[in-house]
């Protein structure tokens, strides 16, 4: 299988909601309006194409130079274990790669945290690091 990896440049509602519902993350489809303008502020934002069919995104929030924090990274369920997220990943690591901080935040699950070790990140516990969360 084939998939086109080029930048997400307009946004598309329906598309993007469809992502996001089919990993269940409702915070954001809950409010679509929010997730619109975040992505309209967002650094970098990614998607990944089967043909026409948007299957993935990830999205970059930061100043580019000293932090890149990678927002959301989605691959829809049919399509995860292609290698998807890690294309997506790697293309935005080697945009920023000269960035000194790439920070993301997950799910605590074992998928989570071996995919985002396989790409070269550490936990902070990792680093004897804490990260902190304030929450609205």
């Amino acid at each position: 299988m084939q998939f086109t990896i080029k930048e997400y440049s307009v946004y598309n509602e329906g598309e993007i909601l469809n992502l996001y519902d089919s990993v269940g993350w409702s915070n954001y489809t809950s409010n679509p309006s929010m997730l619109t303008n975040a992505y309209k502020h967002s650094l970098k934002i990614l998607g990944a194409y089967d043909a026409d069919k948007l299957v993935g995104i990830i999205r970059v929030v930061g100043d580019g130079y000293s932090m890149v924090y990678i927002q959301d990274i989605i691959v829809l369920p049919e399509y995860q274990r292609k290698g998807i997220g890690t294309l997506l990943l790697e293309k935005i690591l080697f945009e920023y790669k000269n960035v000194y901080q790439k920070a993301l935040m997950t799910d605590n699950t074992e998928k989570t945290i071996q995919f985002y070790k396989s790409v070269g990140f550490m936990m902070d516990t990792d680093i004897d690091s804490r990260a902190f969360l304030k929450i609205y």
